[in-house]
C-alpha cells in the first residue's frame, strides 16, 4: 500500500507505518482519522492546531454521522451524504454502514444508486478511481501511478452504457462501481485500498446528457464497432500490465458488449460479469429455494425468462447449467427455458437475428400448434399459457408487464407459481409484490432485485426476497481471491448458488421468503467464498492449497479486512 504498510508490533498488536503528514494526512480518505486522532498521533504526525481540541472515539463519530443522515430529507441527499463521508474518511464510512446495512445498502446502491447515476453531473463532489478514454488509454501506466494504492486487487469497470435497467447514463455511471466495490469491503471483507472502481468514457447517446450544460462526461458519439473493440483490447492490455494480480468484474454494459467482452477475455484473465453470471446464480439460488418450499424438482419447471438482455441471458445460462447438474443433456435443458423480449418469444426462424440470444431460440416446431394472434410475435402471456409456465423471471426494465391475467394463468399451470419481477431499481419492477400475491392468492413465491416491504394477504404475512447480486459477487471475489484462481468459472458460480440457497431463512416455507436478509450479507460471503474456493480447488484453477487442517473458512476469514482505527507510527 502507498503511504502505509500494516505490521504487527512485539506484542502481535498491529499498527500502521505512516509517511504522511499534516493536511495531507488529514485529506487521505484510507488515512484519515479526522477528531480520533490520539494526542500522540497529533504531534507525531504534524496535527497539532488542524483539529478541534477533543479526542472522540469511533463510535462517537459514529453517533455524530448518523445524526446528520437522519438529517437528510430525501434518499438522494442521504446517498450524498454517505459518499461525502467515505470520500474524507473510509473507515467511519464503513463502521456506519456496517452497522445499518439494512437501512444504508439501498441508499449506496440499488434503488438510490440508480438516481445518483442519472444526476451524476449534478450532485458530483470528489473524483474516485480512474476515467478512461480514448484519448488517454495509452497512458495507463502514469494512471496507475497516481492513484493512492500501489496494490489493487479488485477492479470494477463499466462502459455506462447499460445502467441497471435505465440504460446510458454517460460518466454518471461511474457511480455504479463506486457502490459495487463499497458492497465487496462491507459484504466480504475486501480493502478499500485494494479497490479501483473505472468508468470507460466511450461517449454517450443520451440526448438529454448532451444537452446538459453541466455534463461532465465526453461530448461525443458513443464509440461503437471496430473502434471499440480497439479500445477495449487497449484496456485490457493496461490492466493486465499495471495491475496484473487484479480481479476485473465487467459491469453494466450493453447486452451485446457484456457478451464479447466477457467470451474474449474470459479464459485470458481473471474476470467476470456480475451481470450475467452474477444474475445468473442468484436466481439459481432462489429458484432452487423455491422448489425446497413447494417440494419439487428443478426438472419439473417450465421457465420463461422476460428480457433478453445480459441478466436475463445470464440467468437462462445459470439455469440450463443447474438442470445439467440435475442429468439434463444441454439441449434437454436449454429446451426448458423460454426467453421473450420486446419483440416476443425468441423463436429459431424470426428474422433479424441477435445471435447471443439464439441459444435459447425456441424451435418453429414447438410452437406451431399454440393458439396465438401473431406466430411471428408470440407475446408474453401466449407465452406463459401456450408453455405451460411454472416459473416466470423478470429482467426487462419493463414496469407492469406482469399482469393480473399472467399471475392467474400461471396458478392454472402450477399450484405454486414462481414469480420473480427481478428488474431494478424498484420502480422499473415488472410488477408489485403486493398485487402478485393478491392476484395468485398467496400462492406465489415472489423475489424481486430491489428491497420491498411484507406483504399481508388474507391474514397471512410474506415477506419479499431480494434477489440482489451482493449476495454472490462478493463471496465470488473474496473465493477466488483467496484460491488465487487462474480463471473464474461458471461452475463456480453455480457452487456459489447452491451455498446461498442453503442459507434461505428458517422460516422460509411460511414467509416465502427465498434470500436471506441483508444484514447476512458478512457470513452469506464467507459461506459463497468457502464454495468457491472448494471449486476453484477441484478444477485445478486454485493456486492456493486447501489448508492442512481443512478449515476453509477460518483461512478465509484471516483476510477480512474491518472497519476499526489502527494506530499509527511514523514510517522510518
Amino acid at each position: 500500500m502507498s503511504h502505509f504498510d500494516i505490521k504487527r508490533d512485539t506484542n502481535g498488536e498491529e499498527y500502521i507505518d505512516v509517511d504522511q503528514s499534516g493536511t495531507d494526512l488529514l485529506y487521505n480518505h484510507l488515512l484519515n482519522k479526522g477528531t480520533a486522532f490520539s494526542e500522540d498521533e497529533r504531534h507525531e504526525f504534524e496535527l497539532d492546531g488542524l483539529l478541534p481540541a477533543k479526542v472522540v472515539s469511533l463510535e462517537e463519530q459514529m453517533f455524530r454521522v448518523y445524526e446528520n443522515y437522519l438529517g437528510k430529507p430525501t434518499n438522494i441527499e442521504k446517498y450524498i451524504h454517505l459518499r461525502s463521508l467515505q470520500d474524507r474518511n473510509e473507515t467511519l464510512f464503513y463502521a456506519l454502514v456496517s452497522s445499518h446495512l439494512e437501512e444504508m445498502v439501498p441508499i449506496i446502491y440499488t434503488p438510490t444508486v440508480g438516481e445518483a447515476c442519472q444526476k451524476g453531473s449534478h450532485i458530483f463532489r470528489h473524483a474516485r478511481g480512474l476515467y478512461i478514454m480514448p484519448e488517454n488509454v495509452d497512458r495507463m501506466e502514469a494512471m496507475a501511478r497516481s492513484i493512492p494504492s500501489d496494490n489493487i486487487e479488485i477492479i470494477v469497470v463499466t462502459d455506462n452504457q447499460g445502467i441497471l435497467g435505465i440504460g446510458d447514463q454517460g460518466a454518471g455511471g461511474m457511480n455504479i462501481p463506486i457502490g459495487k466495490l463499497s458492497l465487496y469491503t462491507l459484504g466480504a471483507g475486501i480493502a478499500p485500498w485494494v479497490c479501483l472502481p473505472i468508468s470507460l468514457d466511450v461517449g454517450t447517446d443520451n440526448k438529454a446528457l448532451l444537452a446538459d450544460p453541466l455534463y461532465l462526461g465526453s461530448r461525443q458519439p458513443r464509440l461503437m464497432g471496430a473502434d471499440y473493440n480497439s479500445f477495449i483490447d487497449k484496456f485490457v492490455a493496461g490492466v493486465r500490465k499495471n495491475f496484473p494480480n487484479a480481479l476485473l468484474q465487467w459491469e453494466d454494459f450493453s447486452k451485446a458488449n457484456a457478451f464479447s467482452n466477457l467470451d474474449r477475455y474470459r479464459d485470458k484473465m481473471l474476470s467476470f460479469n456480475d451481470d450475467v453470471q452474477g444474475t445468473g446464480a442468484v436466481v439459481l439460488a432462489g429458484i432452487t429455494g423455491a422448489m425446497k418450499i413447494t417440494d419439487e424438482e428443478l426438472i419439473e419447471q417450465r421457465f420463461v425468462v422476460y428480457g433478453a438482455g445480459a441478466g436475463g441471458i445470464g440467468v437462462s445460462r445459470q439455469i440450463r447449467n443447474g438442470l445439467m447438474d440435475k442429468g439434463l443433456s444441454r439441449k434437454d435443458a436449454a429446451s426448458k427455458v423460454m426467453v421473450v423480449d420486446s419483440r416476443g418469444l425468441v423463436v429459431a426462424d424470426r428474422k433479424d437475428k441477435e445471435e447471443y440470444k439464439m441459444e435459447f431460440a425456441v424451435p418453429r416446431d414447438v410452437v406451431r400448434d399454440w393458439k396465438v394472434a401473431n406466430p411471428d410475435r408470440i407475446s408474453l402471456e401466449e407465452t406463459v399459457a401456450n408453455g405451460k409456465i411454472t416459473a416466470l423471471l423478470g429482467l426487462s426494465g419493463q414496469p407492469g408487464t406482469f399482469t393480473k391475467t399472467i399471475v392467474e394463468t400461471m396458478c392454472q399451470n402450477t399450484m405454486r407459481p414462481v414469480i420473480f419481477p427481478l428488474s431494478n431499481p424498484t420502480s422499473q419492477a415488472e410488477a408489485k409484490p403486493a398485487d402478485v400475491y393478491e392476484w395468485s392468492k398467496g400462492r406465489a413465491i415472489v423475489a424481486t432485485g430491489s428491497p420491498f416491504a411484507p406483504v399481508t394477504v388474507e391474514g397471512r404475512t410474506f415477506r419479499i426476497g431480494q434477489g440482489n447480486n451482493a449476495f454472490i459477487f462478493p463471496g465470488v471475489g473474496l473465493g477466488v481471491m483467496a484460491a488465487k484462481a487462474k480463471i473464474i468459472t461458471d461452475e463456480m458460480f453455480t457452487a456459489a448458488a447452491y451455498r446461498l440457497a442453503e442459507l434461505m431463512p428458517a422460516d422460509a416455507h411460511q414467509s416465502h421468503c427465498v434470500f436471506p436478509k441483508v444484514p447476512d450479507l458478512p457470513r452469506v460471503s464467507i459461506e459463497v467464498a468457502e464454495a468457491v474456493f472448494e471449486t476453484a480447488v477441484k478444477q485445478g484453477l486454485a493456486q492456493t492449497a486447501a489448508p492442512k487442517d481443512g478449515d476453509v473458512k477460518k483461512m478465509i476469514k484471516g483476510r477480512i479486512w474491518k472497519p476499526a482505527y489502527l494506530p499509527y507510527k511514523r514510517k522510518k
